[in-house]
Order: structure tokens, then sequence, then C-alpha cells
């Protein structure tokens, strides 16, 4: 198994360029089952998890080309089963996201119950839900979903319970092609979700959404192709400005939507970095001598993005006092606690409340990743410990951080993969 070493100690100068959002990218390519025409999708990381679910899109029988770097074209015209199976779905959660659109256009869809990051309970029960009061019929037998809908899905008003990414994406694309006006009230409303729907609009669905939560969609017979641009991923492009924080660098981030004005810049700010616009893209430097302590609640957007949470507190472990974090999405996201403190970090665990005392310095350990958030918090502790950190289980970075070594490399940092064979055992 592969592993990541990093040298610690150098400041990160240069530019880097955000790759486009993963958690955009997945819900757009089950998008793509919605419709017979081709959907030219632009700006797709080439990670692990893409490749998953591209090659569950193909067993489905959709026609995937790769034109060119990060341009992919799909075409679902004939589609020859409607069975995600076990050996794809359990490597990625995402993949429950085929459903909706497999049961809103061929009435029926056999999916496997998902895998994934190790972070605690995300049970698909809102998605399962949400599918009963459009009519599905839902049976789970030996680890799979069986739903039908032999008449086809009609509207209905879902209102979800707890706000939910997944289930909002999966109940959006299934009312597109549902008989009458689907509501959805308590929906995520993450910009990843807002790119789905310009997308979904493009293709000839018919949607409205409202400040206070609230999308309508009204359910048309087809959906026509379309050619849509993913848009840039704004936990990459944090994960990239805390870098720069926690090196005591100057990193200019392109092509991202990452803001002075927007929750992560903000925090960032306030944790002693200065956040700027500039004609290049966002300037990420420490304004201040020192990390600054402060408190975070992660929660649904606008709020704190729990995919920060990890990356966030690597930070704080060098601020000065003490800093609180309050994780509300996931009851078991702190897994990459106890590998920090094998660098030094001082974080005291209570429930789902982490207590972080600042300290100098952090210092080069051998860490195991436990999911991918995790793995690029053990990364970001790298780039500043003394001495070589090494981390284990570097396949989550796989799937979530496009060319990562690289991109570090060209501002400075001292990192390399090391393969299986070369490895050092714990």
């Amino acid at each position: 198994m592969d592993t990541i070493e990093i040298t610690g100690g150098m400041p990160l100068m240069g530019e880097i360029c955000i790759s486009g959002a993963k958690n955009a990218a997945l819900p757009l390519m089950a998008a793509t089952l919605l419709t017979s025409e081709n959907v030219v999708l632009t700006n797709i990381p080439e990670l692990s998890d893409i490749e998953t679910l591209s090659r569950l899109l193909s067993q489905l029988g959709t026609t995937i080309e790769k034109k060119q770097k990060n341009e992919i074209i799909f075409h679902a015209k004939n589609i020859k089963s409607t069975c995600a199976p076990y050996d794809l779905v359990r490597k990625m959660r995402a993949s429950i996201l085929v459903l909706g659109p497999l049961v809103a256009r061929f009435g029926k869809a056999k999916v496997s119950l998902p895998g994934g990051c190790a972070i605690g309970a995300r049970p698909v029960d809102l998605h399962l839900e949400g599918l009963k009061k459009m009519g599905a019929q839902i049976d789970l037998t030996e680890g799979y979903v069986h739903a039908s809908a032999p008449q086809g899905l009609h509207g209905a008003h879902i209102h979800f319970p707890k706000i939910s990414v997944g289930a909002t994406e999966n109940i959006l694309m299934a009312a597109c092609l549902a008989k009458g006006e689907t509501r959805i009230t308590n929906a995520a409303c993450e910009p990843e979700i807002m790119d789905l729907t310009t997308c979904l609009k493009k293709m000839g669905a018919q949607i409205e959404s409202s400040e206070s939560g609230e999308i309508f969609i009204q359910g048309v017979a087809s959906l026509n192709g379309t050619h849509h641009h993913v848009i840039s991923d704004r936990i990459e492009a944090g994960s990239y400005a805390i870098a720069a924080g926690i090196t005591n660098g100057d990193l200019i981030l392109t092509n991202t939507n990452l803001s002075p004005h927007d929750i992560i810049g903000n925090t960032l700010q306030r944790a002693g970095l200065a956040v700027e616009e500039t004609t290049k893209g966002t300037r990420v430097f420490r304004k201040s001598d020192h990390i600054l302590n402060t408190q975070i609640i992660t929660e649904p957007y606008p709020g704190f993005p729990t995919d920060l949470q990890a990356q966030i507190m690597t930070l704080l472990t060098l601020s000065t006092g003490t800093s609180n974090i309050q994780e509300t999405i996931f009851e078991n996201r702190f897994m990459h606690v106890p590998e920090l403190a094998r660098m030094g970090a001082k974080i005291e665990l209570s429930g789902a409340k982490a207590k972080i005392i600042g300290v100098p310095a952090l210092k080069a350990a051998h860490v195991m990743a436990t999911d991918l958030r995790a793995s690029i918090s053990l990364v970001l502790a790298g780039l500043a410990a003394k001495g070589t950190t090494v981390v284990h289980r570097v396949y989550h970075l796989d799937r979530g951080y496009e060319e990562l070594e690289s991109k570090l490399s060209a501002c400075g940092a001292k990192i390399s993969r090391v393969t299986a064979k070369q490895t050092v055992n714990l």
C-alpha cells in the first residue's frame, strides 16, 4: 500500500489551480441517466471516486467517452441494466445517487446499500422515504434496495426531518421525470446542489427554488442532453488555503470561488489568515505572526462545512490559546485526533466537541489516514511538522484530491509518494 512522505517546514509559495468539485461532479454524473441524449461534463476532476462511478454507469450501459483531460461525454441511451452491484457501490456512498434517476426513467432499480468513508452512520432512509411518497415500492433484501414504480413516479410534498445533501439530490433528480409537482422542504442548499439544479434546468427540467430552503419541481416527460462545466471544489480550495496558513506561506488559488466574504473565508480570517481577491484568483497568507484561536460549529450550508473540520482543526493545533470545534453533522468524524496527537497536538474530546490547545510546533511521525478529510489533515500537519512524516492509507486521498503531490511540490513542498514495496512498515 502506498504512503506519502512529507518533510515539513517549507513555506508554500506560488499558485495552485483548484480542480472541479467532486461533490458536484458525482451527482451530475448520476443525472446523465435521466436522458437518452449526450451530456458533456467539463472540469471533471481525475479522482478514484469519479472512476468508480464511471465504472458503475458503464456497467449499467452508459457509453462514456473521455474527449480530453477533465472532459467526459456520457450517453445513457442504451441502458441494459438497472442493478448497481455491491462490488462497486461498496466503495463509494455517492453510488446511491443512481437510485432516483433509474426509478424515475425506467420504473425500477436494484441498488446495493452503499459504503464510503467510515465517519459514522449516514443512513439512506431519507432517500427511500422520499421515493415512497412519490409512489415507489421499496424493499430491502440481502443488502440491496429494490425500488419499483411501474406506472412511474408522481409528485409529492417531501419534507426532510433533517437536512441531507444526498437525499435532496436523489429526490430532486427523480422529481424531474415524475408526473406533477414535487415540493421539497428543508432541502439542502449547498453550492453543489445549485450546480446540479443548473445542469438539470439546461436539460429541460422545470425547477424553482426559494430562499427558505424549498425546491419546486414540475415533472416533464423527458430531458435533453446538455454541456455543463462543473463548479470548482470549495473544500479543496479551503484545504490549500489552510496549507498556506499552516506553513506561513503565500498562495494564490486560481479557478476558485473561495471568497473573503463566505463562511470558509471568514473563518480563515478569524484564525489569523488573510484572504484577498486578486485578478489572478484568491490570495491566502498569514496576516498575523501567529495562528489565532477561534470557535467553530460545523453545520449544513451556509454554515461551516464538516468536510473542512479536520483541516481547520489541524491549523488550530498551532494557534495561540484554546479553540473549540463542535461537529454537528457526523458523529464519528474525530478519528484524525489520535493521529494528530501522535504528532504532538493537544486535543481533548468530549462527545461531539473538541477542545484544541495550541502548541508551538508539531513533530513528524508515522500516521494512519482513516478517511478522505482525515487524510488531507495529516498531510497539512506533515507540511508544518519538524522532520519527515509518513502518511499511510493514502488511497483515501485519491478519492478527493487531484494531483495532490504535484500541486504542493510546485509550491515548494517536499512531498512524495512511495510505492508499496518501498514502504517502511509501522
